[in-house]
């Protein structure tokens, strides 16, 4: 039984850390009070724009490893910039969040795939070489804790791991992160007290954006390979974590592990003696039988913001 944790556990980690970082850029949009459902397609644009960034960076200077790094940097940055349309949307024209979210995934499917066949021939890009995992010297040696966290781990996991302790930082213990808050809680209140509620709201989805494109590009340098037009449904995933964690960084880490756990239980069953005798059916759709379970289970106690998902008029009160 130990041996197949240990097995699992290397590949449940990789797999959270997409999650996790899609799932703290959902936090920021929601906490300023604008509903994000377009995280797929932000991911997807995210992926795309990495993948393209490294496939060109490793065919003229070769399989560095800072390739890789300029094109998470890159798809951080294309994931806040096509935001922008979601925010102007939601915020400017007092369009349907929903439906501006949906709109976002489905231009992001079609424009990437669409780019990619004219740019390589194909719908696919290719990676010459992805992130490698490394074990940390001195942690992986220590029994129990270390075979499971600091062994074969990427270096994404300790970014983002960082990412979440500044944001969490920032969200509970800055008057930024006050200020934001009170913008998805109270935002006519907010705006009484001489806080700008739009451009609260626009940091907030440039900031799903942005951590949103990082995470469909880490997908992709740890997980997939190669740009394909699909990020496995991680972006609604991360939506469901969200939910499951009362929109609290703690209990969104929580969630997304237990997400990254269950997929990996359904993706690695195979290949695994003592998970052979259940049903493959059962166990690729357990993660989506959690999901759903998990989401009827805590929708009665679910402590959204208040003001998520409403428009903000500043002549109202």
């Amino acid at each position: 039984m130990w041996q197949t944790i240990e097995q699992i556990f290397p590949y449940a980690i990789a797999y959270t850390i997409p999650l996790l970082i899609v799932a703290l850029g959902a936090l920021y949009c929601e906490r300023s009070g604008i509903i994000n459902i377009g995280l797929e397609g932000l991911m997807i644009i995210g992926s795309f724009a990495g993948g393209l960034t490294i496939y060109i960076l490793q065919n003229q200077y070769g399989a560095n490893v800072w390739t890789i790094y300029v094109g998470l940097l890159v798809a951080a940055i294309v994931g806040a910039l096509f935001s922008l349309l979601h925010a102007f949307a939601s915020i400017n024209l007092h369009a349907n969040q929903t439906i501006s979210g949906t709109a976002i995934n489905m231009i992001a499917a079609g424009l990437t795939v669409f780019l990619a066949r004219n740019i390589t021939g194909s719908g696919n890009i290719v990676l010459t070489v992805g992130l490698a995992k490394k074990n940390l010297t001195g942690l992986s040696n220590i029994p129990v804790i270390g075979p499971l966290f600091f062994r074969n781990s990427y270096a994404t996991t300790w970014i983002v791991l960082l990412i979440l302790i500044v944001l969490t930082f920032i969200l509970y213990k800055t008057a930024f992160g006050l200020r934001l808050r009170a913008c998805g809680e109270h935002p006519h209140a907010a705006d009484a007290a001489g806080i700008n509620v739009s451009r609260m709201r626009y940091i907030g989805v440039l900031t799903s954006g942005a951590l949103a494109g990082l995470g469909g590009a880490i997908y992709l340098v740890t997980i997939a390979g190669e740009f394909n037009g699909s990020v496995s449904g991680i972006g609604f995933l991360a939506l469901a974590a969200l939910i499951f964690g009362q929109w609290k960084p703690l209990g969104i880490l929580a969630s997304t592990f237990f997400f990254g756990f269950a997929t990996t239980i359904a993706n690695v069953s195979q290949v695994i003696p003592s998970l052979t005798k259940f049903p493959p059916v059962l166990l690729k759709t357990f993660p989506y039988i959690v999901t759903l379970l998990a989401l009827i289970i805590f929708s009665k106690s679910t402590q959204a913001p208040k003001a998520s998902g409403e428009p903000f008029d500043h002549g109202k009160r």
